[in-house]
């Protein structure tokens, strides 16, 4: 008798379960987003520029899980953004609240059912690159998938059709065009002075880097680190949809034996808080012209 699949092998939940959740938030509500957005720690500030809003609380959304770090409100809000629907994640889910990767994608598969096409991720970022500085904000142009070098990938198990091929490509993760237009529109707004391109690394988390875990990371190209956003790209590539990546740089690691300096998440939700301002007029311009 062959032995049976063990949970690892499966995929976590069914189209069924996403279909569940999409249904009913279509079914408490006449919007019809086709931009969802992502808020990082300290970012949630984008979804009060939204307007004719309806606010879903995690808890009372089918199926949904819930968000426990300081600086992510855990409520999903519809609503519009210069003229254009939209739905916005006030808190996103991470490895290091304990959750495996299928819950923390779980909200990009039920975007994708409600006819989402566009994926905006915004999220706070050690810089790796020397030459970044603290408060600037920067355009992913590719990442390194830590946990998946470790077989933590959303699309390990059963692949299902209805959402994406077996083998999805990852060289063109970070949409070209998306990134010209977050160029011109930062052009246009004075703040391409503090706009970079790079490429961001993913950790678990939640323990901040080693020095020597820092200089690994330099070498491997990284620019900047976090403990987010590359999962939900993956399942969002899977999907089909078109992904803009946003780090906003809120620390420098630490390179340096010598140094006193330490990172901590206050520290992060300060420098969010100081640049806040213009990470939403830049997206909010954005979504404009997509």
């Amino acid at each position: 008798m062959d032995a049976a699949p063990s949970p690892s092998s499966q995929c976590r939940y069914s189209y069924d379960e996403y279909k569940e959740t999409a249904d009913w938030l279509l079914a408490h509500t006449k919007q019809r987003p086709k931009v969802a957005i992502i808020c990082g720690s300290g970012l949630g500030g984008l979804a009060n520029l939204l307007d004719d809003k309806t606010v879903f609380p995690y808890t009372d959304i089918p199926r949904f899980p819930i968000s426990t770090v300081p600086g992510h409100a855990g409520q999903l809000v519809f609503g519009r953004l210069k003229g254009r629907e939209c739905v916005c994640m006030q808190g996103r889910f991470h490895f290091y609240e304990g959750y495996d990767i299928h819950t923390v994608t779980y909200p990009v598969r039920v975007f994708f059912l409600l006819g989402v096409e566009t994926l905006i991720v915004t999220n706070a970022a050690g810089g790796l690159n020397g030459s970044y500085n603290v408060g600037d904000i920067m355009l992913i142009k590719d990442h390194i998938n830590m946990p998946g070098f470790a077989g933590q990938n959303p699309l390990c198990g059963h692949n299902d059709n209805r959402f994406g091929v077996r083998f999805p490509c990852m060289s063109d993760a970070y949409d070209r065009g998306l990134r010209a237009l977050a160029k011109q529109t930062a052009e246009e707004q004075g703040c391409d002075s503090f706009l970079q391109e790079g490429v961001y690394c993913m950790l678990a988390g939640p323990t901040y880097e080693t020095i020597a875990e820092c200089r690994v990371l330099q070498m491997l190209g990284a620019d900047a680190v976090g403990m987010s956003t590359v999962p939900e790209v993956v399942v969002a590539r899977h999907c089909g949809l078109r992904v803009l990546g946003l780090s906003l740089i809120t620390n420098k690691v630490v390179t340096d034996y010598d140094s006193n300096s330490k990172a901590n998440h206050e520290e992060v939700l300060r420098t969010t808080e100081h640049r806040t301002q213009d990470l939403q007029k830049l997206v909010s311009q954005l979504i404009s012209k997509i």
